[in-house]
């Protein structure tokens, strides 16, 4: 594949260098001379570097954008990641872009306007936060878009309304929309099952679930009131 990058930072420099070494073409825009010719001598593979603004449609052309599978902008400015997609997306017809964005409260701005976006900043925080408030929650897996993750859920021992000993039948579990009960790790077996409605949920397994973000915390609450 061929893929431009916008931004040549921390980011987006390994970014490129994960890509060379799995032998795709890379074109990088940076605006920073020293730090375009800092690639141009660290990278290694088949690129290119344009020392270029990548807001301007004229330095995206420069750098192949017609011909790119794909189109990362990986800046640390959001708003600059949001107008280069703009123009990738709506000039050139990229097939695909995606943003990195650093504030997650932009997220849903990206959204609105139909472009793929990543905030590690919010999956980092979201794992950090599940790891220490509930040992029994954990983020599995971050899903390619950023807004939906895996997510393990242990089951209480001490269950507020249901008996421990009958468990909890799957389909008594009202999760909310934008979740879904996937799969089931037993906890006396240490086998994994896939959910269906009539099984049942006992003290110690752990549901996994597929969730948006935005639901993730009631999720979180539902299994901690059990």
């Amino acid at each position: 594949m061929y893929i431009v990058i916008m931004g040549g930072g921390k980011v987006g420099s390994y970014l490129a260098g994960v890509l060379l070494d799995q032998r795709h073409e890379v074109a990088v825009l940076e605006a920073n001379r020293a730090q375009a010719d800092r690639l141009s001598i660290e990278l290694q593979g088949q690129y290119l570097i344009i020392n270029g603004d990548g807001c301007d449609s004229d330095f995206q052309e420069d750098a192949g954008i017609r011909n790119a599978d794909v189109f990362v902008a990986a800046t640390g400015r959001d708003d600059d990641n949001l107008v280069a997609c703009e123009i990738a997306t709506r000039v050139f017809n990229v097939p695909r872009c995606i943003a990195r964005v650093n504030n997650p409260k932009n997220r849903r701005i990206f959204r609105e306007v139909g472009i793929e976006s990543v905030s590690s900043t919010m999956l980092i925080a979201n794992m950090i936060e599940e790891e220490a408030l509930l040992g029994s929650v954990g983020v599995v897996s971050a899903l390619s878009r950023g807004d939906i993750v895996l997510i393990e859920l242990g089951i209480p021992s001490r269950m507020k309304h249901f008996d421990p000993e009958a468990g909890v039948p799957a389909y008594m579990i009202a999760l909310p929309e934008g979740a879904l009960l996937a799969a089931i790790d037993r906890r006396e077996d240490g086998d994994a099952e896939i959910a269906s409605v009539d099984a049942v949920l006992y003290p110690g397994d752990k549901a996994v679930v597929v969730a948006e973000h935005d639901v993730v915390d009631d999720v979180r609450a539902l299994f901690a009131n059990l």
